[in-house]
């Protein structure tokens, strides 16, 4: 029990501490349907981003630094691949950011809740 407890703590200790920021983009019409790293395949109307190295299916809060704008996403791919950037977010994300206009922008991301 006590094991737990510590255990469950530290979870959350980490939860806290993970954060980056950096710039963010979104995935363009052409990855509608195909496959994502994880193997699902890409949706535009999902909460979805890729990220370079956090876990498959880890909750992140992303922060569009210039509006305060906010959105959970799930981490289900890989990427960005471009230098500078620190996630690419699915259509639906980046509308929720209102960061379709400007196509990339600066972003603050926030571990919500790792998954296994």
């Amino acid at each position: 029990m006590i094991i737990f407890s510590f255990l469950t703590c530290g979870s959350q200790h980490e939860r806290q501490q993970y954060q980056e920021t950096g710039m963010a983009s979104f995935y363009n019409d052409k990855f509608e349907g195909k496959k994502t790293a994880s193997g699902e395949k890409y949706k535009a109307s999902k909460f979805t981003a890729a990220h370079k190295s956090l876990k498959f299916n880890t909750l992140i809060k992303v922060t569009n630094l210039k509006n305060k704008k906010t959105v959970i996403v799930r981490v289900n791919d890989r990427g960005p691949f471009k230098k500078n950037r620190i996630v690419d977010v699915s259509k639906a994300a980046a509308r929720k950011l209102n960061m379709e206009q400007d196509g990339i922008v600066n972003v603050k991301i926030e571990v919500v809740e790792k998954r296994k």
